[in-house]
Parts: C-alpha cells; sequence; structure tokens
C-alpha cells in the first residue's frame, strides 16, 4: 500500500510540475517557437493523462448562426441540467412554451451510456481584443466540453453521440409551442421578409376524449396514427416516403375539422392549412410542400370545391364549346386574357405529384388530410389505397357519440339521467333519426348558467323528434315530386 501511495504521489508531483513548466512556457515563449514544442508537449501529457476532450461551439462558420449540434446538446442536457447543476440559468427561447434552464457557465454534470461515464462542462472564453465588432458578445465565446475515457472511444464516437443528438431533437420538438399555417398568396413571396406561410400559435383544445365518435373507432384511429409516428425504419425498409394519407369525408357538421386537431394534439404536429385556390400553379405547389417541416398535417379541407378537380371539368369544357359559336373573335381573346390572370392552375396531376411524387419524399413524418363532404365527386385516382391511405367516415351523431357530448357539455352520465338516455337511444337506433355532433352539441349547450342538465336532454329529445318529422315531410314532398314528373 505504501508503495502504492507513493507512485500516485509522484505522479501528481510530475503532473504539477508538467502543468507549471507549461504555463510558464506559454507566457513568456513566442507563439512562432512553441508552435513547434506544443505538439511534444501534448504527446508527453497524453501518456499520463487518459481523457480525450470535445469541444462543441455554440457558433461554428456562419456567426449569425447559432449552432444545431449545440443547441441539440443544450436541449439534452437541460433533462438533468435541473436536477443535478448547482448553477442554472434560465432562458425564454423563441417558439418554446416554457423557460428552459441550462447549465450555468463552468458547471459540470455527469452522464451515463451504456455503462460509460462520461463529463459534460458548459465553458466560456473571453477574448482579450478590444476591437470593435458588430457581432453580439463577439469578444466571448461559450462552448461545451465533453471528457471521457480514452478506452471508450468507440462507443463515444459511434453510439454516444447520434444518441445525444436524437434525444435532443426529441426534447424540442416536445418543448416546441405547435403552430397552424396558413399558405400566403404567391403575388407576397418577394416581399420583405414574406415568407411562403404565415403562422399562428395553434391553441384548440380538441382531443379524442372529447371527440362524438364511437370508441373503438377512436382506438382504431389512434392505434394507426401511433403506428405511423413510430415506423419510421419501417417505411425505410420498405422504399416508401415517411408519410401518410387520410380522407375525411361525411355531412357538414359532423366533425372533420375537429378530428384534424384532434390527431395533431395526440401526435404533437403543426398543422398547415393550404388553400388551393391562392395557389396560382404546380410549381408553386410544390414550392409550398417543400417550405413545410416534418412533423406535420397538411391539410387541404373541402378538396370537391377547392379546384376543377373533378367531374366539373368535362361539364365546364361543353359549356365553353356550346358558347365558341355565339362569341366574337375579339370577346374570346379578352376571356382568354382574364382566364390567364385569374383563378388557379393547378391540375389534378400536379395534386397527385404533390401527395405521393418524388417531391413528396423531401422531409418526412408527414400527415395528408383531405376532407370532402361528397366522397363521390371526388377522381377515383386522387382517393385510393397509397394516396389516401385510410378512409374515415365522420357520420351522423350515434348513441356512443351522444354519451360523449353529454358529459363534455353537461357532465351527464347515463347511470344518472337513464330514463332520458334511454329515450335518445331510442330515438337514435330505433328511430334512425339522423342528426350531426354539431347539433346535437348546440341543444345540450346551457343557455344559461342557471339551467339543468335534465332541460338539455330534454330539448335535445324535443329537436330529434322535430327532425323525424321534417325527414318524413321532405320524403312525402320527394315522392310527390318524382309522381308528378313520371305523369307528365
Amino acid at each position: 500500500m505504501g508503495t502504492m501511495g507513493e507512485v500516485w504521489t509522484n505522479t501528481g508531483s510530475a503532473l504539477a510540475s508538467l502543468v507549471f513548466i507549461y504555463t510558464i512556457f506559454e507566457r513568456f515563449f513566442p507563439y512562432s517557437l512553441r508552435e513547434h514544442f506544443e505538439p511534444l508537449a501534448q504527446r508527453l501529457v497524453g501518456l499520463i493523462y487518459p481523457y480525450i476532450q470535445i469541444k462543441f461551439h455554440e457558433y461554428s462558420g456562419e456567426r449569425f448562426k447559432r449552432s444545431d449540434v449545440y443547441h441539440a446538446i443544450q436541449n439534452y442536457l437541460s433533462k438533468d441540467s435541473s436536477s443535478r447543476a448547482k448553477k442554472l440559468k434560465a432562458n425564454t427561447v423563441k417558439g418554446n412554451k416554457s423557460i428552459v434552464l441550462s447549465m450555468d457557465d463552468h458547471e459540470e454534470i455527469t452522464d451515463e451510456f451504456e455503462g460509460v461515464k462520461v463529463w459534460w462542462q458548459s465553458k466560456k472564453h473571453q477574448s482579450e481584443s478590444r476591437s470593435f465588432s458588430f457581432y453580439p458578445k463577439a469578444d466571448e465565446s461559450r462552448f461545451y466540453m465533453l471528457k471521457f475515457h480514452r478506452r471508450d472511444r468507440q462507443v463515444i464516437t459511434e453510439r454516444y453521440l447520434d444518441h445525444v443528438m436524437s434525444e435532443g431533437k426529441i426534447i424540442e420538438v416536445k418543448r416546441r409551442e405547435r403552430k397552424l399555417y396558413s399558405n400566403n398568396p404567391s403575388q407576397n413571396w418577394s416581399e420583405y421578409k414574406q415568407t411562403k406561410w404565415s403562422h399562428v400559435t395553434f391553441e384548440h383544445p380538441a382531443t379524442f376524449d372529447t371527440l362524438a365518435m364511437d370508441y373503438k373507432k377512436k382506438e382504431e384511429i389512434k392505434n394507426d396514427l401511433i403506428k405511423f409516428s413510430n415506423s419510421k425504419d419501417y417505411y425505410k425498409k420498405i422504399g416508401k416516403a415517411w408519410k401518410r394519407g387520410y380522407l375525411l369525408f361525411g355531412p357538414p357538421g359532423t366533425g372533420k375539422s375537429t378530428m384534424i386537431a384532434a390527431m395533431a394534439n395526440f401526435l404533437e404536429y403543426d398543422v398547415y392549412d393550404l388553400e388551393l385556390t391562392t395557389v396560382k400553379d404546380n410549381t408553386e405547389l410544390r414550392r409550398l410542400l417543400i417550405e413545410t417541416s416534418g412533423k406535420s398535417i397538411i391539410v387541404i379541407e373541402d378538396i370537391d370545391c377547392s379546384l376543377d378537380l373533378t367531374g366539373q371539368r368535362k361539364q365546364k369544357k361543353e359549356e365553353e364549346e356550346e358558347d365558341e359559336d355565339e362569341t366574337s373573335p375579339i370577346e374570346k381573346q379578352m376571356k382568354k386574357d382574364q382566364g390567364e390572370n385569374k383563378g388557379s392552375k393547378v391540375t389534378l396531376s400536379g395534386l397527385l405529384n404533390f401527395i405521393d411524387g418524388l417531391w413528396s419524399a423531401c422531409g418526412g413524418e408527414r400527415i395528408i388530410v383531405f376532407t370532402t363532404n361528397f366522397i363521390d365527386k371526388l377522381d377515383p385516382a386522387l382517393i385510393r389505397k397509397g394516396r389516401m391511405d385510410k378512409h374515415i367516415e365522420m357520420s351522423y351523431c350515434g348513441f356512443e357519440a351522444f354519451k360523449v357530448l353529454a358529459e363534455n357539455y353537461l357532465d351527464a352520465k347515463e347511470e344518472d339521467d337513464n330514463e332520458l338516455f334511454d329515450e335518445i337511444k331510442r330515438l337514435l337506433e330505433v328511430e334512425e333519426i339522423k342528426m350531426t355532433p354539431a347539433d346535437v352539441g348546440e341543444n345540450l349547450l346551457r343557455k344559461s348558467e342557471v339551467e339543468a342538465k335534465e332541460t338539455c336532454l330534454e330539448r335535445l329529445i324535443e329537436a330529434l323528434k322535430e327532425e323525424k318529422e321534417e325527414a318524413k315531410r321532405r320524403i312525402e314532398e320527394e315522392e310527390k315530386k318524382k309522381k308528378e314528373e313520371e305523369e307528365t
């Protein structure tokens, strides 16, 4: 034991002597002389100092651009900094939902990976230069220093650094403030600081728990979304772009927009609301796609009304041919000029390429959602599997959906208001009265602070009975009209 203690004492003394000599050498010898001796000094230190250090600077290359690697490391370390570090600094980062805590300057924490221990230090270097600069805080630079034993070099360089980067990006995504984007008219793209997409904070409260839909159907959609979000490697294996298409169809008021919000909140995705009528042509549509980010839902609502992508094209062509003989050459040219400057020239082919062409593989983890009130109006090529992979019918309110709405609006449950629930169940399931979830919700909405839930349920029952009578009246009128047409 005495011999071992002497070895460590001698080693410590040797290290202290080397550090002292190196300090004197660096201070009093000119740089031109030092640069010849420094490599040798580093090799000598390396023989007795078994640790490797890697620096990650906050700014590298472009001075105004913060290093993505530094940012990912900061996010990764922040999850442990708040519980391990003694000195912390709080920052408000643009686009984040909350304050971000990170290590203060000259603080150190440890981390473990696959049984390997590493040390992270937050460093700041103050430059002695007094020259004027337009750059913010140009006289100081921050960096993270990673220290690990040289025997663990392979683990660190091949796996740990990739782990830090991927975990840092995941943490950033979870912290970010999600956004709802809308495409700007293309004539404004060239303006100063104008982008192709403008955005607001996405704050829609809809979730699958509050969505008026059958429980089994909701679970099926949630499982499909989870499978998609966890299938990056699977999509790469089968050679497909990491995207999925959803077609939501059904009458107005059945909750198609609410479904999109619930999907976005469930996956924590951004939403891009694409208004096709403001897109000039296929090229602009492609440019908009390139500007979207991963972990997002691209939405085209009421696609049957957005553009002339259905059977309406044929009808318009026939109308133009009928009017051709009655129009003078001058009027034809005027109409042609007006047509060139008005409306969108996005074609069905351009939209199909947008969904699953070569450009659709740019980026990843995107969901494309189309909504329509009339699925039979859409071109089959647009909604086939592979483009719109999952078709979800948003139908009229059933009893299961009603129970969700009753609990949301009134905190009413079947066991508490058994008779009223039974009557509503009879009207919805036995009488098969069709009413949209939006209309059901409107009847359940309290009209005053003191209105009892029983009053709201009774109002819904009356509305369902009126709907039944109205439906019967419509059927009678249609039969009468049909009979009159047959007689004539």
